[in-house]
This record gives C-alpha cells, sequence and structure tokens, in this order.
C-alpha cells in the first residue's frame, strides 16, 4: 500500500498542470451528471406527476440543508491544495481525518432532523395533501441517509486537490447509472409489483451512494497520500478546524444568501404567468451547457492557484487565472451564442407555445452579456478563495446579489412593467448587472494583488 500511495504522490497535481487534463474530467463529470439527472426526471414524469411534484419539493428542500456541508468540504480542498503545495504533508492525515469527522457529526445531525421533522418542512412549503405520502417517505429515506452525500463530497474535494479527477469522474458516471437501473426496477422493471413508487427511487439513490462511498473509501486508502484515523483527533487539532470554518463559514454563507434570493427571484417570476415561468424554466436548462464549462475551469483554476500559493509562487498562479480566464470566455460565452443563434431550434423541444418560444429567444440574447460576468467571477472568485482570500467576495456576492440582482429584478420586472414592458427580461437584465458589477470589481482586485497576504499555510510547516 505504501508503494502506491507514493506512485500515487508522484503523479499528483502541481503547479505546472495543464489546465485541461483538470478541466476535462470535471466538465465531463458535470455534464453526465445533468443529462442523467434529465433522464432521472423523465421516468418519474411518465410514472406519476404527483410523484415528480412530490420528488421535486423534497429534493428542494433537501438540496437547501445539503448547503452546510459546503462549509467544511469546500475549504478542506484549498487547505490541501495550499498544504500539497507548499510541501508540507505532514498535517494532510489531521485535515482529512477533522474535515471527514466534522461533516459526518454535521450531515448526521441533519439526517436525523430531517427524518424526524419532514412533515413540517414540507408543510412549510405549502406542498399539496395529494403529494405528502410520497414527498414524506422519499425525504425520509434519502433524508435519513444524507450524511452519505456529505462524506462522498469530501472525499471528491481531497481527490481534487490531490489531482485525481478522472477517477472522480468515473466514480460520479457509475453512481448515476446506479440510480438509474435502480429507479427502473422499482418504477418500471421487476421491483414495480411491490410498488413503492417514490420510496423505491429513495431506496435506489441511497444505494448507488452507499455503493459509491464504499468505492471512494478504498480508493483514497490506497492512492492518497495521508491517512484517515481517529487517532489524529487526540489531541483534537483545533487549528485546523478553525482554518476551514474561517474558510468554509463565508463561502456556505454566500451559497445560502445565493439559493435564498434566487427563491426571492422566482417568487417574483411566478407573478408574471405560466409563460414566463416556464420560459425561465427552459432557458435555465439551455444556459446550464456554458455554465457548466466555466465551473469546470473555475475548477481546475483553483486548484492550481492552491497549489501555487502554497508554493509562494504568486507571480505564477495570477498568471495562470489570466491564461485561464481569456479561454474561459470565449468558450463560455461562444456556447451562449451558439445557444441563442440555435433558440429558434431547441426551444420549441420544450413547448410549442409561440410566446415562449419568442420570449426565450430574447432571454438568450441576454444570457450572452450574463455569460461574460459569470465566467470572470467564477474563475477569478474561486481563485481568490483558493488564496485563503474568502471575506471579500463573500460580502461582495452578498451586497451584489441583493443590491443589483434582486432589487433590479423586482425594479425592471414587476414595479416598472406597466411601462418598459420587460417582465421577465428585466429580471434577466438584473441578474446580468450583477455577474457584470460583480465580475469589474473582483478582476480590479486579482490586479492589484490583495490576495497575495492571505495564504493560510504557515512558515514554519
Amino acid at each position: 500500500m505504501a508503494e502506491a500511495k507514493e506512485k500515487a504522490a508522484k503523479d499528483t497535481v502541481d503547479i505546472n498542470t495543464p489546465l485541461f487534463k483538470l478541466a476535462a474530467p470535471v466538465f465531463i463529470q458535470a455534464l453526465l451528471a445533468m443529462l442523467i439527472g434529465y433522464a432521472d426526471s423523465l421516468m418519474l414524469t411518465r410514472y406519476s406527476d404527483t410523484a415528480v411534484g412530490a420528488v421535486g419539493n423534497a429534493n428542494q428542500v433537501l438540496g437547501f440543508l445539503t448547503l452546510a456541508f459546503t462549509i467544511i468540504s469546500s475549504a478542506s480542498g484549498v487547505v490541501v491544495s495550499q498544504y500539497l503545495g507548499a510541501k508540507a504533508t505532514d498535517k494532510l492525515s489531521r485535515i482529512y481525518t477533522v474535515a471527514l469527522a466534522f461533516n459526518f457529526a454535521l450531515s448526521l445531525t441533519i439526517s436525523i432532523i430531517v427524518f424526524s421533522l419532514s412533515e413540517v418542512l414540507l408543510r412549510f412549503m405549502q406542498l399539496p395533501d395529494e403529494m405528502m405520502p410520497d414527498a414524506m417517505s422519499y425525504m425520509r429515506i434519502v433524508g435519513g441517509f444524507i450524511f452519505l452525500e456529505a462524506l462522498m463530497d469530501t472525499f471528491y474535494q481531497f481527490l481534487r486537490s490531490n489531482g485525481k479527477m478522472v477517477f472522480g469522474m468515473v466514480l460520479s458516471l457509475t453512481t448515476n447509472v446506479l440510480n438509474i437501473i435502480g429507479n427502473y426496477l422499482f418504477l418500471y422493471g421487476p421491483l414495480k409489483f411491490i410498488g413503492l413508487g417514490a420510496s423505491g427511487v429513495a431506496i435506489s439513490s441511497v444505494f448507488s451512494r452507499f455503493v459509491g462511498m464504499i468505492v471512494i473509501a478504498v480508493y483514497f486508502k490506497f492512492n492518497i497520500e495521508g491517512d484517515i484515523s481517529i487517532k489524529y483527533l487526540r489531541p483534537f487539532p483545533k487549528d485546523i478546524l478553525e482554518s476551514l470554518l474561517k474558510l468554509g463559514i463565508p463561502t456556505a454563507g454566500e451559497n445560502i444568501s445565493y439559493n435564498i434570493s434566487q427563491i426571492v427571484i422566482s417568487a417574483f417570476v411566478n407573478t408574471m404567468g405560466i409563460v414566463a415561468i416556464n420560459t425561465k424554466i427552459y432557458c435555465g436548462s439551455l444556459t446550464n451547457f456554458s455554465y457548466l464549462y466555466s465551473v469546470s475551469v473555475a475548477v481546475a483554476t483553483q486548484i492550481i492557484v492552491g497549489h501555487a500559493v502554497g508554493a509562494k509562487e504568486y507571480d505564477l498562479a495570477y498568471k495562470r487565472v489570466i491564461k485561464s480566464l481569456v479561454p474561459a470566455l470565449l468558450i463560455s460565452v461562444g456556447i451562449a451564442a451558439a445557444n441563442f443563434l440555435l433558440s429558434p431550434l431547441t426551444l420549441p423541444i420544450f413547448t410549442d407555445n409561440a410566446q415562449a418560444i419568442a420570449l426565450g429567444h430574447d432571454i438568450m440574447l441576454i444570457a450572452i452579456v450574463l455569460e461574460i460576468g459569470r465566467t470572470c467571477n467564477l474563475v477569478i472568485i474561486n481563485s481568490m478563495r483558493a488564496a485563503g482570500d474568502v471575506k471579500f467576495p463573500t460580502m461582495l456576492g452578498i451586497i451584489s446579489m441583493w443590491g443589483v440582482s434582486v432589487l433590479f429584478a423586482f425594479i425592471l420586472g414587476i414595479a416598472l412593467d406597466p411601462v418598459l414592458h420587460l417582465g421577465l427580461r428585466g429580471v434577466w437584465i438584473a441578474m446580468a448587472a450583477d455577474e457584470i458589477v460583480r465580475g469589474i470589481i473582483v478582476s480590479i482586485r486579482w490586479k492589484r494583488g490583495s490576495w497575495r497576504n492571505k495564504r493560510i499555510v504557515k512558515d514554519n510547516e
């Protein structure tokens, strides 16, 4: 095992690793997950409309609760990258153990809460009575084992920081395919006679995550430098937990704020009628493709910057971000432009409503501008966090998403709609303005180098 880990350590990422080597597996993993997610929804749609709504609402609650896991998982990726870059690998085992232990304790607590209060949470969402049985059974099963998702997400961060993107991609594909097969067995296959419906889908999800958890833990043991053991918690390394929380809490806070702001914006759109509501969903599905590419480049750049900052190669970190940003902008904006040009052909796949197609075509034009700002934000802000600069982008994000996106979505989309007649277009203009404003500000901050003195690794480590 020692020889395998030594060989794996030699194959890990470094500051000169080509961006494509890291970004391509992340993009493929995200794309496959998205496509399989569509297939998952389609299977439920053909089974029961009630089940679709029940599972969708339950997942919305669970998705919000899982944001708590990102406090540690996202921070652990940054910390591990910097320590690897600094060649200070003696602390890695403690970092791995603390991150997993904290997320396990947190997620187990959430699992108990979800299992016990699933009906209360769903009632709060005003779920129709006919959807409650399916939603409750699904939520109790998936939510009761939500700690599996938390642990897997943490392991994925460890693998990414060590450059093991391809394995993560293969494992993600495998677990998603297992989930699809399980859904088929319970909804349409040999196990259909049991009549579990949404509960069967939940069992399938939990089983696929359980298999994935076992596989990724075994892979980590034999291929990643460092170990996980309770002995690393004695005495408890408070300094490591403090570093993880210092990085993770602001990031999680921004994510929570973003999700709440999106709920508010969705509430605005829900007052505009069924055409606007559905068009928002259609356009969101189409813009996911350009978003996925930007995210994959941002994740890859974050890892390289973390290693570079850990090694005190600040100039290299600066140049790698600029070098990553240019092609990311060209490709993501190119995809957005293609989405706009092809929208007269792609939108009819979702609907035959001429009004929705015309509205969606306008939205896809605005989305090109939005993508410019979003790509800058994803790449630069992820890199700032990798350098340890977390407070500024968090405060900027919260102020901008509420002071620009939400505020002007209301002004342009609702308050001035009788005059400007923008409706959903006004909402998209507001979201694009938010991304552009933040993109300009973080670009200036990256150029000024305020992030250079935020390194996490101490000089004596």
